[in-house]
């Protein structure tokens, strides 16, 4: 590729990207467990109240569960797509643009959905101070991964 002079840059928000995607899908992991070691539990012979949600966390608010889950998803697509992103930055030919900038634009999309998420939890307050971590880097991600798919465009 022609333009070295943003591969650094690239190699940087990779880095950032990773380790803030590794935080999100750690911190969604906890709320899961939370979730599922101290959720809704029933007895035996009694019967599920009309408005159960079967995603229900006993942390945050209505939102939390729906942000949960798609914040651990984004974490895990954009940690897999930081690889393809190493090997490209590696290599920084247009040979392996295709597959980090792909991965990267996945990972990019499922980041903005749980962003989404994020701002409606946000918006219906009461969530504890994990849980403002992860929606903070969810945010921040959803930044800084469009800005790494520019750099590795920028390079061509």
């Amino acid at each position: 590729m022609a333009n070295e002079g943003l591969k650094p840059v690239a190699g940087l928000l990779l880095v950032l990207n990773l380790c803030m995607y590794v935080i999100v899908a750690a911190v969604g992991g906890w709320a899961i467990n939370h979730a599922i070691n101290y959720g809704f539990f029933i007895g035996s012979g009694l019967q599920l109240p009309a408005h159960f949600s079967p995603i229900y966390f006993p942390i945050g608010n209505a939102a939390t569960g729906f942000f949960v889950i798609f914040a651990v998803i984004a974490g895990v697509v954009g940690a897999a797509a930081a690889l393809a992103g190493f090997h490209h930055v590696r290599a920084w030919s247009s040979e392996s643009l295709p597959a980090a900038a792909s991965s990267g634009f996945i990972a990019w999309t499922l980041t903005l959905l749980a962003m989404g998420l994020a701002v409606k939890e946000i918006e219906l307050h009461g969530r504890n101070s994990r849980l403002i971590c992860m929606e903070s880097f969810t945010i921040i991600l959803s930044a800084t991964q469009l800005l790494y798919l520019l750099a590795i465009h920028g390079g061509r």
